[in-house]
């Protein structure tokens, strides 16, 4: 069956019918000797309908195994419905997922859900980030003495959550062993791309505060942090600058 090109209209209607076992055939749909089309269409539709639930499954695998293969292409079916690709670029679908799952009654038993969803949408958007060289450890001393200026890297990102998502992550990608949660307290996680490799680490107290007022300037992101109960500013300076969060300075000190 080709492919036909079509006016706005027209392919707006194949699209919804490409993803909606409920919409008719659209009627310029044509196969040769005058053979009816829906059941070629309806093998159309599940290969399309298929790929994306496999799209969404190699975004999202830490909510696919805490959930089981059954329930992710349940919820994914429900959710390609309700929010189709937007565009050709497959790195940017599914976006809406964790705010989905948050509304998403049959999840509703599991509240950490939509956070682990963010923390890979995170991690997808780190590796696709642009590239900057990270802050070097040559560079420490005259971070501490505030000879240079901080930068956030372009591939560093931020999810405070209250539940230990990052544990959850780690277990269900294969990074640690599967094991019971000891502690379920919240976690502050510092996703980031320094080099090639993605990295989610967990940031001391008051770390992501410094980080997210560091647009600010310095003097506003160290009040920020040194707010939080136990937070110690060279712990916090030396973590950040670890794990990639800061960009190498412009002009060398």
């Amino acid at each position: 069956m080709a492919t036909p090109v079509l006016p706005a209209p027209a392919d707006a209607a194949f699209a919804a019918a490409c993803l909606d076992a409920g919409q008719p055939v659209p009627g310029f749909i044509r196969c040769p000797a005058g053979e009816r089309p829906e059941r070629r269409f309806s093998v159309y539709r599940n290969n399309v309908v298929a790929s994306l639930i496999g799209a969404l499954e190699a975004k999202y695998p830490a909510v696919a195994a805490i959930v089981g293969d059954e329930f992710f292409r349940a919820t994914a079916r429900l959710f390609i419905a309700a929010h189709p690709p937007r565009g050709p670029v497959m790195a940017r679908f599914g976006g809406p997922f964790a705010d989905f799952l948050a509304g998403f009654p049959p999840a509703a038993g599991l509240p950490y859900l939509p956070d682990v969803a963010r923390l890979e949408a995170l991690v997808l958007e780190a590796f696709h980030a642009a590239d900057a060289l990270p802050l070097a450890h040559d560079h420490l001393p005259a971070l501490a003495s505030g000879a240079i200026a901080l930068r956030r890297h372009p591939a560093a990102f931020l999810l405070r959550s209250q539940w230990p998502v990052l544990t959850l992550w780690r277990m269900n990608t294969g990074h640690v062993e599967l094991a019971a949660v000891e502690d379920w307290s919240g976690q502050e996680i510092l996703v980031a791309r320094p080099g090639l490799e993605v990295s989610a680490v967990l940031l001391p107290p008051g770390a992501a505060a410094f980080l997210e007022t560091l647009e600010v300037g310095p003097a506003a992101a160290a009040a920020a942090a040194l707010d939080v109960p136990g937070a110690d500013l060279s712990l916090i300076l030396a973590a950040l600058a670890q794990a990639g969060a800061f960009c190498a300075p412009e002009v060398q000190p």
